[in-house]
């Protein structure tokens, strides 16, 4: 005969998350980790060896607001499924460390759409324009390095652009490498929980 069941696998049972909610919060962490992987480590390197300056650097201002946007989006999605599937009354250290890598993801996801990502293409585009003028851009990859080199060194407008661009840049890749190594881990952490493939 058997007797009542525990009130402890009731409640287990009453917060495992259902197919769906699995499937949809890795279908949002693959893809998005897979596109920051993409777009930094492959694309961006193709590209910027093997296209001229001002055509890769038009190519990024067209797709880096879609890539932050789709980046945040994802970010958010999962913190999402990931707080409906563990209800803050049960939640342990593991859980507050894997909300706190999502809400850091969120964060850096979000300064990229909304600040990093604009101001740095802005700032792309003003030195294209002065690059233009000065018959500069259409050199491939880093044949374009030596003359950017002395118009720096002769033109002080252009030297605190590039200086302002370079800021940005740097600020820019710093989030979407927190973006790349947040999604990792979160990638690790649900890995470690499978059992079998």
């Amino acid at each position: 005969m058997e007797g009542p069941v525990p009130i402890q696998d009731t409640m287990a049972s009453d917060t495992e998350p259902s197919n769906t909610i699995k499937l949809l919060h890795l279908l949002f962490l693959s893809t998005s980790w897979g596109m920051q992987v993409w777009v930094t480590f492959v694309a961006g390197f193709v590209m910027s060896r093997h296209l001229p300056r001002h055509t890769f650097s038009s190519i990024q201002r067209q797709l880096f607001p879609y890539y932050f946007h789709i980046s945040s989006t994802c970010a958010f999605l999962n913190l999402t499924l990931f707080a409906m599937s563990h209800p803050s009354e049960r939640l342990g250290e593991e859980h507050t460390a894997q909300i706190i890598i999502f809400l850091t993801c969120i964060a850096a996801s979000v300064l990229n759409a909304a600040w990093f990502g604009p101001v740095t293409s802005e700032a792309a585009a003003e030195l294209q324009r002065v690059e233009s003028s000065h018959g500069l851009g259409q050199e491939p990859g880093q044949a374009a390095s030596e003359p950017r080199r002395r118009l720096r060194a002769s033109d002080p407008g252009y030297r605190q652009l590039a200086r302002r661009f370079g800021l940005h840049h740097g600020l820019c890749s710093l989030c979407n490498l927190l973006c790349i190594a947040c999604n990792g881990l979160s990638l690790q952490r649900l890995a470690a929980q499978i059992t079998a493939l």
